[in-house]
């Protein structure tokens, strides 16, 4: 677990700890920040003050954060936010439901492909500028982009997992008929017991799994868009 990892890290070579804690937590703090925003600005646009009122149209990342979310984060690796208070009796129609669900696990993806993007142009642009990647601060660089890039696409598929109150059952809501929904939003009050039973089995592990997958994809999507612009410099 990433806890226990830390944990030595820190007996081991406390310099070390810091260094690694920091490139962990200012990725995490953009990426859930960002997540969080988009649900609220996006449901702010479609009608609901809700998250306006409450605060929560901020870049700051005090007002986003979970204490059990980052506490699971520190344990095994992956954690959420606060989630975002909407009030649906302001937004009208499921398809801009649905688009407030799908705000935060897509600016994931997007914030995902745009430093996939710039961690390709800086490796290239070292490259071919006869810089060392391997050295100091390249690979620091170059390891706090795939850090960021891998947090938003596990926070993407995580969120988007059909289990309540993550932002997939919503989406799962808007696209069944009215009975049924109301049936799957009975399983509101185990959704948590459910997760917590994901996170700590094996059962969890094949959201990192795809997020490789997915981090794999975007990667050579990306070489394969900007390779000839870089042949031709």
């Amino acid at each position: 677990m990433l806890l226990l990892w830390l944990i030595k890290l820190l007996m081991s070579d406390p310099r070390q700890f810091f260094i690694v804690l920091a490139i962990l937590i200012l990725p995490l703090l953009v990426s859930v920040t960002i997540h969080e925003w988009a649900h609220g600005m996006t449901a702010y646009l479609f009608g609901d003050p809700t998250p306006k009122r409450q605060g929560r149209l901020t870049f700051n990342p005090f007002a986003h954060l979970d204490p059990i979310g980052t506490l699971m984060l520190l344990i095994i690796g992956i954690g959420w936010a606060k989630p975002v208070e909407i009030n649906p009796d302001n937004i009208h129609g499921k398809t801009k439901l649905m688009l407030v669900a799908l705000a935060g696990p897509g600016s994931n993806l997007l914030l995902a492909i745009f430093f996939s993007l710039i961690n390709y142009i800086f490796i290239r642009y070292a490259i071919s500028s006869g810089i060392d990647i391997e050295s100091n601060l390249p690979i620091l660089v170059i390891t706090m982009l795939k850090i960021i890039v891998q947090i938003n696409i596990i926070l993407c598929l995580f969120n988007m997992m059909p289990i309540p109150p993550l932002d997939g059952s919503n989406v799962i809501k808007g696209l069944l008929p009215d009975n049924l929904a109301e049936a799957y939003s009975r399983l509101a009050p185990y959704g948590m017991f459910i997760l917590l039973l994901l996170l700590f089995t094996v059962g969890f592990k094949f959201i990192f799994v795809v997020a490789k997958i997915v981090e794999t994809y975007i990667y050579h999507a990306i070489e394969y868009i900007m390779k000839p612009l870089f042949g031709v410099i």
